[in-house]
């Protein structure tokens, strides 16, 4: 039964699902590596090439769990039910990753990456199934879903900007599960209009099961996955592994490689009336694993981009809770007319590893001694764990963590690129004993001071000086200057998707009623093309930070997620919708499982393009991404006749 505006009931259910499910996920995209990498708001201070892989490997796994999820919906689940399994796990994972301690992060990012697997490729195959063979009506269904996903994503990072500004970052967290949770209840509540997206298959006797999965693919992947790992660790002991090409990101390409043969049997083992349309998935794979690569540097080479070389400075209209004090490590590349902070309202240690454990709220007392010695001027404020006391904002909200002495442990060492790095870590479960903040007095008000190395103090200063040929204009003690949250970026992509998807729809619908409408297979190339260009404009913006030293408009991150986007709209739900036209009925929870594979593959080198962005040059950066993206819309520029002439043999 068909609702007024011509589409099934069931897609506007599956629409609100998976629009509360992507909030969750993209509170993760945006915040994961800033969290990781934060070193002056209390986050976990990895040095980026780690922050970088481990978000490159969780989006990886999260794409390459829809595989195995794809296949036991097919065979055993059903499509709502698995639906049902990955909201559930990914809900507990988030909590999990609001409980304090590495255990629980890491926990709680494997809660994600199984639920997910169950999650995303069903609930995909469920819209699919609510159109028949041929219906007109598919790719305008998928691209209604897709708008609903991106509403989520909207949402969720203006959300996790103004929770975690307000609350820290473990409330995003668990915020983020909430919205899992409301997943979930909107999900049963529309549990019988769904039954229609729910087909019972019957499996082809050849096909694989879980036995064989395990036997030719598991475990294969696991012992693959093991060789690559300790194979590239010897190599990079041994100096032969190219500069940010990580042990774990090359375990986890060697181990696709038994999920590769896999599907490359599956087609020759197929009928032939099967097989034309099995062998055409490649090229799609192929755009879909490139183009989310680039997509997905949004958390990563993107997020970066925001928060080190784009000017953040909010207008004073702009709503508070999506404004932070723009801390001191703002600075170095700021412009000559942003105002620096008045040098009282910092304090200066010559050790960095002390100003790293302000930043990390993880001080000991040996610590706090030695800021106290080295600034005499300042004074030392206990403060309760739980509350001020009787101390002002001004005081409480500069004030860090103290635990006992020899709880807190400083390691310092040097990373892919040689860049000196300080992890600073304190044993699940300690519990600090007090708060301290370090208080200097200017002109009757009291104000907690931020401890910074002495090396940035005169870079703030004197190389400000030495800069611009003169000194620079300084903000009230006490304050720093109002900048957007780096995630906020982010939310640009889903809001060009909203404002642009009707409008894309239309125009497509309009040169359908003018005979002159493109095919899918040529709206998959438009969208290689457009992300293309995408990245050739980014590569214009790096001409404009002077070699990565200064920063740019914000406006170039604005205009770059406008012309992704409509890569994206060309792209993805295209994507998607051949999937379900090319694929046997039996087999499409699988095939999908190979889109968010091949969306796997991209992922990983997401976070392996994020972790070498600071080696190179910001033109060469973004030239060399849009040589990839190029090189790959020239070959679906190549294979277009034929992969036009199969989506017509199946009717699409």
């Amino acid at each position: 039964m068909a609702t007024k505006k011509g589409h099934p009931k069931g897609l506007y259910a599956l629409f609100v699902t998976e629009m509360w499910e992507r909030l969750a996920f993209y509170t993760m995209v945006g915040i994961l590596l800033l969290y990781t990498t934060d070193t002056e708001r209390g986050g976990l201070g990895m040095p980026s090439a780690d922050g970088n892989e481990i978000y490159g490997l969780y989006l990886a796994f999260v794409y390459f769990t829809p595989f195995l999820g794809g296949m036991i919906a097919d065979r055993y689940l059903g499509y709502r039910r698995a639906v049902l399994v990955g909201a559930l796990c990914m809900a507990s994972g988030l909590f999990m990753m609001g409980i304090p301690g590495k255990s629980f992060f890491l926990l709680g990012l494997l809660g994600l990456i199984i639920g997910n697997g169950f999650f995303k490729p069903n609930i995909s195959v469920m819209v699919g199934n609510l159109y028949e063979p041929g219906d007109s009506r598919r790719d305008a269904g998928f691209n209604i879903f897709y708008m609903g996903i991106n509403i989520g994503a909207l949402v969720a990072n203006l959300l996790a900007a103004a929770v975690r500004n307000e609350a820290g970052w473990l409330w995003t967290f668990r915020i983020a599960g909430v919205g899992l949770v409301i997943s979930m209840l909107i999900l049963l509540s529309q549990w019988k209009n769904l039954e229609a997206a729910d087909r019972q298959t019957k499996p082809n006797k050849d096909d694989a099961g879980l036995a064989t999965v395990f036997a030719q693919i598991l475990i294969p992947t696991a012992a693959f996955g093991a060789l690559g790992y300790f194979g590239a660790k010897w190599l990079g002991a041994h100096g032969m592994m190219p500069s940010g090409m990580r042990p774990a990101i090359v375990g986890f390409l060697v181990g696709a490689l038994p999920v590769i043969y896999f599907f490359k049997n599956m087609v020759s083992k197929a009928s032939p009336e099967e097989q034309p349309g099995l062998k055409a998935l490649l090229p799609i794979y192929i755009a879909g694993g490139t183009f989310f690569m680039i997509l997905h540097l949004n958390g990563s080479a993107m997020t970066q981009w925001a928060r080190d070389q784009t000017d953040r400075a909010a207008p004073d209209w702009a709503p508070s809770i999506w404004k932070q004090d723009a801390l001191p490590s703002y600075y170095p590349a700021a412009g000559e007319d942003t105002p620096r902070p008045d040098p009282r309202t910092l304090g200066t240690t010559a050790n960095p590893a002390h100003a790293r454990m302000f930043g990390q709220q993880r001080m000991d007392p040996s610590a706090v001694a030695a800021i106290a010695a080295a600034n005499p001027d300042l004074t030392v404020v206990d403060l309760p764990v739980k509350d001020n006391g009787s101390e002002p904002d001004t005081v409480a909200s500069r004030a860090v963590k103290v635990f006992a002495q020899g709880v807190v442990t400083v390691e310092e060492g040097e990373d892919s690129h040689g860049a000196k790095t300080v992890t600073v870590e304190v044993p699940e479960g300690s519990k600090p004993t007090k708060r301290v903040a370090f208080v200097r007095e200017v002109e009757g008000e009291r104000i907690g001071a931020v401890i910074v190395s002495k090396e940035l103090h005169a870079t703030l200063y004197t190389g400000y000086q030495e800069r611009f040929g003169h000194p620079p204009e300084k903000l009230p003690a006490g304050k720093f200057l109002g900048v957007f949250n780096s995630e906020l970026y982010q939310s640009w992509n889903a809001f060009f998707v909203i404002l642009l998807t009707p409008l894309l729809v239309g125009f497509f619908a309009s040169l359908q009623r003018r005979k002159r409408g493109l095919s899918t297979a040529q709206k998959l190339l438009l969208g290689m093309v457009m992300t293309t260009v995408a990245l050739l404009f980014m590569a214009m913006a790096g001409l404009m930070t002077d070699d990565g030293a200064a920063r740019v408009s914000g406006m170039w991150l604005v205009g770059f997620y406008a012309l992704v986007t409509i890569g994206e709209l060309c792209l993805s739900p295209m994507g998607l919708s051949l999937i379900t036209k090319l694929t046997p009925p039996r087999l499409v929870g699988l095939t999908m499982g190979g889109w968010f594979l091949a969306t796997a593959f991209g992922n990983n080198f997401s976070g392996f393009f994020g972790g070498i962005q600071s080696s190179m040059s910001p033109v060469s950066f973004f030239l060399l991404l849009a040589g990839l993206a190029g090189g790959v819309a020239l070959y679906l520029r190549m294979v277009l006749p034929q992969l036009d002439g199969t989506i017509k043999k199946y009717g699409g």
